[in-house]
């Protein structure tokens, strides 16, 4: 397998970086194993992951308790492979990287504006990762096949 430092870069997009792109980033990053380097940002980042994104991560294994809200001008001097936007905003603000070859967008619900009681907004959530779960996860592993044929 290739170095970190040369795996190429998949940049998941969304408007605050604190739900929808934070739940695609782990969950990709473990679809893809070390075949890719996984980053998510935000084109207005709130400055938070939501802990009801952490939280319904780490119901299926997966640890958000780390992630960090990411402003995407952080990437714009990188080598930047794939953007995935995962809002609509996102893909209306999202520059064009260097080097960047491909450009998804996959938009999902955003579950912070879920209404109503704890219990029900995380309803929501777990909704949402499920979605992003089953889009990501098979992106992912089309990568690692397409990794192994290479």
């Amino acid at each position: 397998m290739s170095s970190p430092d040369s795996r190429p870069l998949v940049l998941i997009l969304c408007t605050g970086n604190s739900c929808r792109s934070q739940m695609a980033e782990v969950i990709l990053r473990k679809a893809a194993g070390d075949v890719l380097r996984v980053e998510s940002a935000g084109s207005d980042p709130s400055g938070y992951v939501h802990p009801l994104a952490v939280k319904a991560v780490s119901d299926i294994g997966l640890n958000l308790s780390e992630g960090r809200s990411k402003n995407l001008e952080e990437f714009l001097n990188e080598q930047v492979e794939t953007v995935i936007t995962v809002c609509g905003n996102a893909s209306q603000v999202c520059p064009t990287f260097p080097g960047q070859m491909r450009r998804y967008h996959w938009g999902f619900d955003d579950p912070a504006h879920a209404t109503g009681t704890e219990e029900e907004q995380y309803a929501v959530f777990l909704r949402v990762r499920d979605e992003i779960d089953r889009v990501f996860s098979a992106y992912g592993l089309g990568r690692v096949d397409q990794a192994a044929r290479s």
